[in-house]
């Protein structure tokens, strides 16, 4: 990507970087970790036209999100009742976000969080 002189970079965190709980801690830490080598890449490789950027996902319907629902009782609806979108993510909702950051339409974004979260951060 130097050698051309431009690139982009999206790195895949969590909403457990920006708000943790007791639970979490390592997984928290190591996605605090993803976004703060996200902010650093960004000040370091944007001289060589490289964007580095991460999508902050909240709760999404994967093989561990499932795994979460059978062993926390009522874990899946705590989720949905503090979403405000009232669901739970599908991976789809992924799609719009990485293909922003992918695309020319963010030539000018670099160290960005994007969240997409269904607004279960919007009261942090």
């Amino acid at each position: 990507m130097s050698l051309r002189g431009k690139g982009k970079i999206i790195n895949l965190g969590s909403i457990l970087a920006l708000a943790s709980n007791a639970v979490t801690a390592a997984y928290s830490a190591s996605k605090g970790g993803v976004l703060q080598l996200t902010r650093s890449l960004a000040c370091a490789w944007a001289a060589d036209g490289i964007t580095v950027n991460v999508i902050q996902p909240g709760w999404i319907d994967t093989a561990l999100s499932r795994q979460a629902r059978v062993d926390i009782p009522g874990h899946a609806e705590r989720v949905v009742a503090t979403t405000p979108l009232g669901r739970w993510g599908e991976p789809e909702d992924l799609i719009g976000a990485t293909l922003f950051l992918a695309s020319t339409a963010s030539d000018f974004v670099t160290g960005a969080s994007l969240v997409v979260d269904g607004g279960v951060t919007a009261h942090i």
